[in-house]
């Protein structure tokens, strides 16, 4: 019955049935699996008679009139209604709501609740009440009311009709419990069967959160039982055995401008252990913006490579990429390593027979052919390197950059390029995932945290600036720039029509002939071609370009030490972690760097939220406290990780995502998951549907 069509069980026009597939809602599963967001209480039934001014109650009375106008002075739209149930009448209104005169119908009966107001003209009266049609079975204490999420043309009340006259139809044979039993009663969660019911239609506020909970952890279990099983396959694979050279590493880190913390220190230690070894290895490298990330992984370069093998960089933008590419023959090119760039738009391979010291331009073909033949050590690229044709000849280690910006099957490509050995992973990202979180996403991966920030540099000085205190920022960029530095303006659009927001191409205009005439400014924005984009940053990195103006197509790992400001305009469109990613372009030196926040809000809610990023000292003291106060959703910017708003909230609860992950370990390590056949189907169920990096 849960794979059967909704329209099975109701009669739906083809508009009805568009929007609820529009919405993921086509089957009876996926009906019973959209939860409340939350719940509307009705309190405790009274009559219109007995009612006391100030109180919350609910009434069982019918329609007599209705009406949509608006009110004299400030014509404001209201609706109203004019109630009876027998013992008197009162008057309920809606503001700003006149469609609620078309929804209730005179002469039926209605469930409403609501504080109890004076009213001038009838005595009292009600204001934008909840209400039920018909009559609902309230006790002394009240009653709950699921809210669904909604969208144009599909109510929370349609889909609560709909979900009661299916689980109404539902029977034990319909369901089959996923979870083991001993699972179940070991962390005291309830069945499917009871959790459907108490999610949908608790009988108190405890038994929804029971629900909740069993749901949650049942979700954050499968995750964890596939990405278990993930790592158990890799592993029976042999990879390669990379022996590391103390003296040579010891040569190398002598060759450095700068001395490694002691969290890069640690991370080669574990790098180096993991390599050394059969396994392949499967590691997470977490860090701080600015924390050394590319460091540690070009010495696991290194390493591969000192052992005659190969290595695979791949970043998520064709910026980074160029610069992760320069890096490394500026680290690695007195070492006679033969480097390659692959992107969609160039070729490039160092050294150059001509220039022995510079990259140069190559065809498709010779790369491909130096590729295959073992002669090009290190392939750095976009998602270009997942390419077909691209084949390596002993490819030893994956380095995947901010890893959250591919898919799945993109990491697994990457990963097969070899038939016999597999090679070791390495995934970064700078994005700042609370524990629990990355405990969950990335559970077949080692996780070691970059929690320190290399010597001298300086936290970043950040304020939200009032729109009258625009031109005061504007001096500040004035005084930075005229003594050597450079800045950024950050704006959420290309162009904007509507002139709702400020966007790349006319803060351009306003700010090279207007604001700061006598500098060098710039624009970068994802429309430009690759060579354009390349040719900007280039002149920027150089110092060429005073003042940057680009959309967050800089977010990801562009290092300019010598820029020092960034402006950060419609603030309030950004996730938190993505506002923490971009003012991370000013963390790359020992000068003072400051970040200014402008918001085209001026609610509360946005101004305590920008608040935390003023207080934060780190992104996972940010990850953590946005974790806790507001959810996950705000976390990333966007629900990416593909894990439902139940489970996401779930994530709060360290032990659940503990003993979630151990039970799916203990399952995977002992081979017994076909003894589980239902759990079994829906982990490969899942198998196929989970993109969350």
């Amino acid at each position: 019955m849960l794979d059967n069509p909704l329209s099975n069980y109701f009669r739906l026009t083809d508009k009805q049935l568009k929007i609820l597939g529009k919405f993921g809602l086509n089957t009876v599963r996926d009906l019973l699996w959209h939860f409340p967001s939350r719940y509307e209480g009705f309190a405790g039934r009274k009559t219109i008679a007995g009612l006391i001014l100030g109180e919350r109650a609910s009434i069982h009375a019918r329609v007599i009139k209705t009406e949509a106008k608006k009110t004299f002075r400030k014509r404001i739209k209201i609706a109203s209604a004019n109630v009876s149930d027998g013992t008197g009448s009162l008057e309920i209104t809606w503001f700003n709501q006149p469609y609620m005169a078309s929804i209730l119908k005179v002469g039926e009966d209605y469930t409403f609740t609501g504080v109890i107001k004076q009213n001038k003209r009838s005595g009292f009266s009600m204001q934008n009440p909840i209400f039920e049609k018909g009559s609902i079975e309230i006790s002394d204490s009240g009653a709950l009311i699921p809210i669904y999420p909604e969208t144009r043309g599909l109510s929370s009340r349609w889909l609560r009709f709909a979900v009661k006259r299916i689980i109404s139809k539902i029977t034990d044979q319909d369901l089959k419990e996923p979870v083991p039993k001993e699972i179940l009663k070991k962390y005291n969660l309830p069945s499917l069967k009871s959790s459907l019911h108490e999610i949908h239609f608790p009988r108190d506020l405890k038994w929804a959160e029971a629900a909740r909970k069993r749901f949650a952890f049942e979700e954050i279990f499968i995750i964890q039982l596939l990405r278990q099983s993930w790592r158990k396959e890799r592993e029976k694979h042999q990879s390669f055995l990379i022996k590391i050279s103390k003296r040579e590493m010891d040569e190398f880190f002598k060759t450095l401008p700068f001395g490694l913390t002691g969290a890069q220190i640690n991370a080669v230690d574990y790098i180096f252990k993991d390599i050394s070894g059969e396994k392949p290895m499967s590691r997470l490298l977490e860090g701080e913006v600015g924390s050394g990330k590319t460091i540690v992984a070009l010495i696991a370069s290194l390493a591969c490579v000192q052992n005659g093998f190969q290595v695979a960089y791949m970043a998520p933008t064709e910026v980074l990429a160029r610069q992760h590419f320069e890096e490394f023959i500026k680290r690695l090119g007195t070492r006679n390593i033969k480097i390659g760039l692959a992107t969609s738009s160039e070729f490039l391979k160092y050294p150059s027979k001509a220039f022995v010291e510079k990259p140069t331009h190559i065809a498709r073909a010779p790369l491909l052919k130096w590729l295959a033949s073992g002669e090009i050590q290190i392939l750095i690229g976009t998602h270009s390197l997942i390419a077909e044709k691209i084949k390596f000849k002993n490819l030893a280690l994956v380095i995947i950059d901010e890893q959250h910006r591919f898919g799945i099957n993109q990491r697994f490509k990457l990963t097969q390029k070899n038939s016999e050995r597999v090679p070791h992973l390495l995934s970064m990202t700078a994005t700042p995932i609370p524990r629990t979180l990355a405990l969950t996403i990335y559970g077949d991966l080692d996780l070691t945290l970059l929690d320190e920030m290399p010597k001298g540099r300086k936290q970043v000085i950040t304020e939200i600036v009032p729109k009258e205190n625009r031109a005061v920022a504007y001096e500040h960029i004035r005084r930075e720039i005229s003594s050597g530095r450079q800045a950024y303006v950050l704006c959420p659009r290309i162009e904007d029509k509507d002139d709702l927001m400020r966007a790349v191409k006319k803060e351009y205009k306003t700010l090279s002939l207007e604001v700061f005439p006598e500098f060098k400014v710039a624009m970068l924005h994802g429309k430009m071609l690759p060579k354009e984009k390349e040719k900007t940053m280039k002149q920027f990195r150089e110092g060429e370009i005073d003042l940057l103006v680009a959309t967050s197509v800089i977010e990801v790992g562009v290092d300019v030490p010598n820029a020092t400001v960034i402006i950060i305009e419609g603030a309030e469109r950004f996730g938190l972690a993505q506002l923490h990613q971009l003012r991370g372009r000013v963390m790359r030196s020992s000068y003072q760097p400051y970040c200014f926040l402008f918001t085209e809000s001026d609610s509360q809610k946005t101004k305590s939220r920008l608040k935390a990023l003023t207080e934060a000292k780190s992104g996972f003291e940010l990850a953590q406290y946005d974790l806790e106060l507001r959810g996950t959703g705000e976390l990333t910017g966007t629900q990416q990780w593909g894990i439902s708003d139940v489970a996401m909230e779930a994530l709060k609860n360290i032990k659940m995502v503990e003993a979630a992950r151990e039970e799916a370990k203990k399952i995977i390590e002992s081979d017994s998951l076909e003894k589980y056949p239902e759990l079994h189907q829906r982990v490969r169920m899942q198998s196929g549907t989970l993109h969350f990096e």
